[in-house]
This record gives structure tokens, sequence and C-alpha cells, in this order.
């Protein structure tokens, strides 16, 4: 099998799951009682390959611009937040539920499922009942449906010794509410002049009723935000700054195919009534199609009015440049969910290769072509043989990198083409092997893994010029 018959573009959620569990990226969370749905734990690869994203993604929204500054809010908040957000009274989706197992469905996700709509997410519970009875829609276990209700997506809980109605709590249904809170706090502490914005990588919940396709889907999962501060007569314009930004950042920065990134905009049935308008950046997930990864809001003052009118505190700015002006910024939002991107990732770089072994015999390679700033390791140290000091030099160089902070693996089980392998599956950009003439001259052989070929002077390098080579000759791609 050739790249060119691999069928990535139809590459299935199955096979990007098992491999993900195999090589640990993402394990199922509780997994030895059978799991727990919809929620999921990061292995030792995964969680490498994460911070490499949030490392990305700040030095694109927010190190590298002098307008934007990151905080890091709290789970839980004051009730009173998610009155005023619109959380606790339109926080919700439609359910339908089987009426002999009691087993509960999205409303939208059945209705689309089925052919009877396109996009059912903004109906109401009285057009989903018409849509089941003119289409005699059953549930998938092939009974019949209830009428449609609406479900509350917020986490509800209690804070406090005594469970009554005194010590509800909710754990946050969406993370910005922290950057709308604390506006004013970042404004008297940073003494930032508008436009600027507020980022912020925070957790967020959400009580779904179905679950499903992996982690497209989470009942905890986290979000990328950055909310824009400007003047209402800004906003058009730093909108559509937003709107190139963040195409530039998948394609340009994270290596997204543009065929595979596409910009939507939301209909004025599907957006929220307070935003003028609403594009999601959307992926083509594999079989899957294009699936939402982030969402660009233009929400107008609607969430600063919001918390000044429920918290009856003044979260205006003072604008001295236009004559001591005082207003509630206009907001322009980019909301990104990190598992989305996290899997969206994992599409793009996995790939099936034929090649042929160590005795011409072909084979299968699994390869992640992770670019090397998104690769969980840089390089694997890999001794020919664990004998005649092989191995002790092997983890000399490799805890000498180590220490550089450079991200290395170390492997010495098996044959040095099953180690190739590994760490190609793992999406190494680059292995060094430590072999005899490497005791004698100090030089080592290092391998690209998109190539397979060695590189460097007569296929060797130097030891003492690794770290410079990683550095200024990272491979490219």
């Amino acid at each position: 099998m050739s790249e060119k018959e691999f069928d990535k573009e139809n590459l299935d959620l199955n096979t990007i799951v098992n491999y993900c569990k195999r090589k640990g990226f993402v394990y199922p969370s509780s997994d030895i009682y059978g799991g727990y749905a919809a929620t999921y734990d990061f292995g030792p690869l995964g969680v490498l390959l994460k911070n490499n994203i949030f490392q990305i993604w700040r030095k694109w929204n927010v190190t590298s611009r002098p307008d934007v500054v990151e905080i890091e809010g709290a789970i839980f908040m004051h009730p009173k937040v998610w009155e005023a957000s619109g959380h606790i009274g339109g926080f919700a989706d439609l359910m339908v539920e089987d009426s002999i197992t009691h087993k509960r469905f999205r409303a939208d996700h059945l209705l689309e499922e089925t052919g009877a709509v396109k996009d059912g997410s903004a109906l109401t519970p009285e057009q989903v009942d018409d849509i089941v009875a003119a289409n005699n829609i059953v549930s998938p276990d092939g009974n019949p449906l209830s009428k449609a209700k609406r479900f509350n997506l917020l986490v509800k809980t209690h804070l406090g010794p005594i469970e009554d109605e005194s010590t509800v709590a909710y754990l946050k249904g969406e993370a910005c509410q922290n950057i709308y809170l604390n506006f004013k706090n970042v404004l008297e502490t940073t003494r930032k002049k508008l436009p600027f914005g507020i980022a912020q990588i925070g957790k967020a919940f959400r009580n779904e009723i179905t679950v499903k396709q992996f982690i497209l889907r989470m009942r905890e999962f986290e979000q990328m935000d950055v909310q824009y501060f400007c003047h209402p007569s800004e906003a058009d314009q730093q909108y559509e700054n937003w709107k190139q930004n963040r195409q530039s950042f998948y394609t340009d920065v994270l290596k997204l195919s543009p065929e595979n990134i596409r910009m939507r905009q939301h209909g004025e049935d599907e957006r929220a009534f307070y935003a003028s308008d609403a594009w999601d950046v959307e992926y083509k997930f594999g079989e899957l199609g294009f699936k939402e990864i982030e969402g660009l809001h233009h929400r107008g003052s609607y969430d600063l009015d919001q918390h000044a009118k429920f918290s009856g505190k003044d979260l205006s700015y003072l604008d001295v440049e236009r004559g001591n002006l005082r207003y509630n910024p206009y907001i322009v939002e980019c909301s990104a969910g990190f598992t989305r991107i996290f899997l969206a990732i994992l599409f793009e770089n996995y790939f099936e290769e034929e090649v042929d072994d160590a005795n011409g015999n072909k084979e299968t390679r699994i390869v992640l072509k992770f670019p090397y700033n998104l690769a969980p390791f840089k390089l694997a140290i890999l001794p020919l043989m664990k004998k005649d000091g092989m191995k002790e030099k092997a983890e000399s160089i490799y805890a000498d990198l180590l220490a550089a902070g450079i991200s290395v693996d170390y492997d010495e089980a098996g044959s040095i083409g099953k180690r190739y392998r590994r760490q190609d599956e793992s999406g190494t950009p680059w292995c060094l092997t430590v072999d005899h003439q490497a005791l004698e001259d100090d030089t080592v052989t290092l391998r690209h893994r998109d190539t397979m070929e060695q590189v460097g002077d007569q296929g060797r390098v130097s030891v003492k010029n690794i770290k410079d080579y990683l550095n200024d000759k990272a491979f490219e791609g």
C-alpha cells in the first residue's frame, strides 16, 4: 500500500481512536471500570502534543502580540454569572426520549441522522414534534419518541456542607465568562488601552444528552478563547482582522491543509440573538466530514452590559482619546475547542505507507508527519546495541539533551528497524543512532522520519552539533 493508495480522504474515526489508545495519546477515562461516557485522559504522548498546541496557540495569540494578555479563571463562579449570561434560562438542547427504553437523545442529532433535516440546531420543540410526526421517526431501537423538551446543559452541583437551594453552584458551561468578569481588573492592572484582548485557556463542562464521536464531543473539555475589546466603530474591522487571523493560524501555523479548512457563516436562525455575525472554522475529519473547531462571534457589548446590569457594577471604559467618552466596549470573540484541534492535527498527519523492511519485504509503515514544533518528541536516542559502551554513550547524550530542555525519547528494545517504526508512529522527526563509530569519533547517524534517510556529512553528525542541528535545521514541514 503506497501513500497514494492510502485513503486519506476517508480516514475513519475508529482508526484514530485505536491509534490514540495504543500509542498513549488518549485513553478512555476510568478504563479499568469500563470507562465513563465522554470523558478521556491524555497519555504521555498526548500530554506532550497538548502542551505543544497550547504553546503554539499562546505564541500566536498572546506572547507575540502587544495588545493581548492572558488570564486563568476559576472553574466555580457566582451562580449569578450564569443567570446574567443567559445560560440558566437559555443554555439548552432539545431532547426526545424512547417511550419504551427511556433512552434519551438530542433531537437535532436524531433528525439529522434520519435525513429529515440538514441542521436541526435552531428548531423549537413544536417544530421537532411536527417533523417527527410527519416523517414517522422512531428511536434507534425502533420505538415511539416522546415530545421534545428542553434540557439545560449546565452541570449543577452544591458548594458547602448543606445541599439546598442556597448552595447551588454550576461548573462553568463556557470558559470565557471569567474574561468578562475580569475586564475591569485587567484594565486597571495592565493599563491597556482599547483595542486590546484578553486570552484564556480554560475548562468547561456540559451535561450532554448523548455523547459520541470520541473527543469531538465531551462533557469536560478545554476552550482556547480570545475576547477582543474595541470601540463600536472599530468592531467590524477588528472582526474582519480576526477572521483572517484564524484562517492563518490553522493553515500557516498548525499546517492544516487549506482544502481541509473552511469558514462557514451562521444563518440568522442559528446565531445568538445578540450577535450581529458569526462564523465557524471547520475542519474535514476524514469520513466524518467538516466539523466546527472554532467559533468567531461579533458579540457587541452584550456580555459587559449583562454583567453590569446583574452585578450593579460599572464595567465601562473611559476613552480619554475620544474626549473622555465612557462606554461598554464591543467584543470580538474567537473561541476554539482544544480537543477538536488536537483531533484535527491527528487526522491531518496520520499516514500509512508501504515500505521495504530490512530484508526487502513489503510492510506497512504508520507515520505521523507532525510539523517539528508539534511533534511530542523531537528526537529519539537509539543505541545500536546495549554493549561495548554504546548504551552508556547513548544514555549520556540522552541526559545532555534532556538537560537542554529538548523533548527526547530513549529506546533500546528490539531491532533498530522496529525502533525506527515505533518512532515513526509517534511522529518523532529524528532518530539518532549510537553505533561503534560513535565511540571512536563522537559522530552519530541522524535519520529523518519522512525521507527515512540519514543526513549530515557522509550520513553522520557530530554529537557536539546535535543541539544546534535541532535548533537550526529542524525538518521542514
